[in-house]
């Protein structure tokens, strides 16, 4: 924990991208091992708090008969629906009240997989000063992918931590980073 202790400052937050009960095993959408990103989380946000660096917390709050759906048209089965415990935050992520949430996936004709996406986030960040931000979460080949590079657009420092993500698949994992490496993301 050395590095994150030397590394987190003043102008940083930490962002954590949909670790929600659906992506995690035994969910509607479940990601092999997405429980597994929940210590290493946790020790992020332990350091954080010490440091005053805000964290976020984005979450999909999909309604019933959302776009992202397969019976709609959709890539996904239903998941995350509004007021389950499938949508909630993981139980075991320990999250300060001062924690911001930033809720997304609500509207009925778009997808938002970015944490930025239609949410006001970028115009908040730089309104506390924010300049680089730390990612973590789940999927790290699809909310957390789009999340980066949305940031990326908006102009800030991006650094993605590799072991508080969790992809889909090995390999699509992969493509992900290879994207984030080309727009700007550093991979720690």
């Amino acid at each position: 924990m050395a590095f994150v202790e030397n590394t987190l400052e003043y102008g940083d937050a930490l962002i954590i991208v949909d670790v929600q009960n659906d992506f995690c095993p035994s969910g509607a959408l479940p990601i092999d091992g997405g429980d597994r990103v929940v210590p290493v989380i946790n020790r992020w946000v332990s350091i954080a708090m010490t440091k005053n660096v805000p964290i976020y917390a984005s979450r999909d709050w999909h309604p019933v008969g959302h776009i992202s759906f397969k019976e709609h048209g959709g890539l996904w089965p239903t998941h995350c629906l509004q007021d389950t415990h499938g949508a909630r935050l993981h139980l075991d992520l320990k999250l300060p009240d001062s924690t911001v949430k930033i809720t997304k996936g609500v509207r009925f004709d778009q997808v938002q997989n970015s944490a930025f996406d239609q949410t006001g986030l970028a115009v908040q960040l730089r309104k506390e000063g924010i300049r680089r931000l730390w990612v973590t979460g789940l999927a790290e080949d699809v909310c957390v992918l789009a999340t980066a590079l949305d940031a990326r657009k908006e102009g800030f420092d991006v650094v993605l931590i590799k072991e508080a993500t969790q992809p889909i698949t090995p390999e699509s994992g992969e493509k992900a980073r290879m994207r984030m490496h080309e727009a700007g993301v550093r991979v720690v």
